[in-house]
């Protein structure tokens, strides 16, 4: 087990931010937090490269608990002693039942647990009495797109490419969304798109989408999907752009504006694009490191507080949902430090 380059490269950037801290973080005792937390996370998470999955989820859940005070220590949005953290802020439940259907809730607004306060400055929802199941947040994180849990219809983020964007100047916003699943794309039909893109309210308010010709007059024209030979695929989808946001000839949006859109829209998860689902009971879309939190804080609580359960779902011998959860384990130790940097810097500016 080894940390790759972009890993490496993210906590050189979290140490050199530490001599001159970023937003709020300049001050006396918020300095010292962010200084003493990203150390502290730095060599949490060295330490989970160093063990195996009977113990790696507790270092790398509490290697991004303290990043995350690191991160209320930078907010900007945080003043006063606000950016405290006392307790978790969120609850794993339900651990008799089957891994995927293990229960989450978080404490409520306000309220000074490290979840809550986290999310709060990223913009991301929290949910009390109503739990969330495992397997839904699990299913939130982009590596896990191909490790379910189970065969059950899933909600999963759709990736966009901003390359696809352009430079060039007019009215809408075009972009392919990416990893439609079989389910939809099988039935092929208007209304099933709509249907399913009811979970993804960005995406929910195109203008258009690319269509297949109508096969009789009057017939309605059907998506024109592009098919992956591993299942899946995706469709060229169309926004209007906001009134007032198109600065380019003829009041035309420039592709700057047309990216400033789409990343309105979006959220980034190491350097690519997501449209995101909303959960019930949540009322926007999970900030992706805080779906990392949730899925880990889970994880660690199994591990340390039902140790025999733990190790009889790790047993690739024996549980199918050992090597996702190995494989998860691993792409936290590569992922979590680019998102905590992102958000040091997005919670900074």
């Amino acid at each position: 087990m080894h940390i790759d380059l972009d890993a490496t490269q993210a906590w050189e950037r979290l140490r050199a931010s530490r001599w001159s801290p970023p937003g709020r973080a300049d001050t006396a005792s918020r300095r010292k937090t962010y200084v003493a937390s990203l150390e502290q996370s730095e060599q949490t998470f060295q330490a989970a490269a160093a063990v195996g999955t009977a113990t790696r989820p507790m270092q790398v859940f509490y290697g991004l608990s303290q990043a995350g005070r690191a991160i209320t220590a930078a907010a900007w949005t945080l003043k006063g002693e606000d950016w405290n953290l006392d307790a978790h802020g969120i609850k794993a439940t339900g651990f008799h039942l089957p891994f995927p259907d293990v229960e989450i809730r978080t404490d409520p607004p306000g309220s000074q647990g490290s979840f809550v306060k986290v999310s709060k400055v990223l913009d991301s929802p929290v949910w009390e009495k109503d739990p969330v199941r495992l397997e839904d947040v699990w299913d939130l994180l982009p590596p896990n797109l191909r490790y379910p849990l189970t065969t059950r219809d899933r909600l999963t983020p759709l990736y966009t490419d901003e390359i696809s964007v352009g430079a060039h100047d007019h009215s809408l916003l075009s972009v392919s969304v990416c990893d439609i699943p079989d389910r939809v794309i099988d039935a092929g039909t208007r209304e099933a798109l709509a249907d399913f893109l009811t979970s993804y309210p960005a995406v929910a308010r195109h203008e258009s989408y690319v269509t297949t010709r109508a096969l009789t007059h009057g017939s309605e024209a059907s998506p024109e999907y592009t098919r992956y030979n591993h299942g899946g695929g995706e469709l060229t989808i169309n926004w209007q752009m906001p009134q007032g946001k198109g600065s380019g000839f003829d009041g035309l949006a420039t592709g700057a504006e047309r990216l400033a859109h789409l990343r309105a829209m979006t959220r980034k998860h190491t350097g690519d694009r997501y449209f995101l689902p909303v959960l019930p009971p949540m009322k926007r879309e999970l900030h992706p490191l805080m779906a990392w939190w949730a899925v880990l804080y889970a994880l660690s609580m199994l591990s340390r507080y039902q140790p025999a359960a733990w190790s009889e779902l790790i047993n690739v011998d024996r549980n199918q949902h050992a090597v996702p959860i190995e494989r998860l384990l691993e792409h936290a130790i590569n992922h979590l430090p680019i998102l905590i940097a992102d958000a040091i810097t997005e919670v900074s500016t």
